[in-house]
């Protein structure tokens, strides 16, 4: 099975899945946790029902399975995970090929060190960057985000990667908020090759492609 038929797309009016047996994951069209989710998931190819849950039209059911009525929501059986980061942790070790975090302790710890740096750092300012309507809050977060990802530009050039030769969650968790970046108003330098790489690098992933939903397409189109 491919990943394209492996993730399948319902929509907020279903009530958990078409397929009994698959897991059920509740996911935004356009939000940067469900986008990193999918991309776990198109990653290692799970066979999964997708429910699209767009804006404040929440199916029943999600309302009874998470307590916080957020996506992602992730059913599986009789287990329910309503945290991207917690979502993820738990899809690498549930399905370990390919292993997306290291398995050396150090390495590990560094690699969670920068999962936490970009939500903290780099989400907060893209999630403003989504929801708010405040044109000073707006102007101040384009800055700061701008500024963090121009700043960061030489630890793109060390690996192929996000620091690592392989793919990883890191990865997995920064190619939503590159792949906003025209949304949020914001155009790297062309000088800034080593960013470029990487973002043409990742884009061009099958697992990337394949998580993307119509909504995140016309982000660039």
């Amino acid at each position: 099975m491919d990943t394209a038929s492996a993730m399948r797309r319902g929509d907020s009016d279903a009530v958990g899945g078409d397929h009994p047996g698959l897991m059920t994951l509740y996911s935004s069209p356009s939000c940067l946790h469900s986008h990193r989710t999918r991309m776990v998931l198109a990653e290692k190819n799970i066979a999964i029902d997708v429910i699209d849950v767009e804006g404040d039209r929440l199916p029943e059911d999600l309302l009874d399975l998470n307590p916080y009525h957020s996506v992602p929501t992730l059913v599986d059986r009789e287990l329910v995970l309503y945290d991207s980061r917690v979502i993820i942790d738990y899809l690498d070790e549930r399905f370990p090929h390919p292993p997306l975090m290291p398995v050396d302790p150090l390495a590990r710890a560094q690699f969670r060190l920068a999962l936490y740096r970009i939500e903290r750092d780099w989400y907060t300012l893209a999630m403003q960057l989504q929801e708010s309507d405040d044109r000073k809050q707006l102007a101040q977060a384009r800055k700061q985000l701008q500024e963090s990802i121009t700043g960061s530009s030489e630890l793109f050039a060390v690996k192929p990667f996000f620091l690592s030769d392989e793919f990883s969650l890191v990865d997995c968790s920064i190619a939503p908020v590159l792949w906003r970046l025209p949304l949020f108003g914001i155009e790297l330098k062309a000088s800034l090759k080593p960013i470029h790489r990487y973002m043409d690098r990742l884009f061009a992933r099958r697992s990337f492609q394949d998580s993307l939903t119509e909504r995140e397409r016309e982000m660039r189109q």
